[in-house]
């Protein structure tokens, strides 16, 4: 069996800077290999805040969704927040692997970041 079905993202933090197309923004990339559609549940933690809950996203078999953390929203419509540290729990119906990316377009150079996740 490849991939699990409990993942952990400690740091995230999404910049609420613009470059003319450019958009700060963070994904978690999941790959899923197995035969089965894998339905994601993601919790948002924060450190002087209650976590935000009913965030979704499907990954088909066999398949890659990377799932951006500035367009997702909640059951309640809601939306991550932007410029609050937080961290994340994904859980899955199926093993899967989840990787963190962070473009960050603060300054000219922009940088990339990626950690798989734990």
């Amino acid at each position: 069996m490849i991939g699990k079905k409990t993942w952990l993202i400690a740091d995230g933090f999404m910049s609420d800077t613009k470059i003319d197309k450019y958009v700060s923004h963070e994904a978690v990339c999941v790959l899923n290999v197995s035969e089965a559609e894998a339905e994601i549940n993601i919790t948002v933690y924060f450190e002087d805040r209650e976590p935000m809950k009913g965030f979704s996203a499907k990954c088909s078999p066999e398949r890659t969704n990377h799932i951006r953390l500035d367009r997702i929203k909640n059951i309640n419509g809601e939306s991550i927040p932007k410029e609050v540290p937080y961290a994340l729990l994904i859980e899955s119906s199926t093993p899967i692997v989840c990787q963190h990316s962070r473009m960050d377009v603060s300054s000219s150079d922009m940088t990339l970041m990626t950690t798989i996740a734990y």
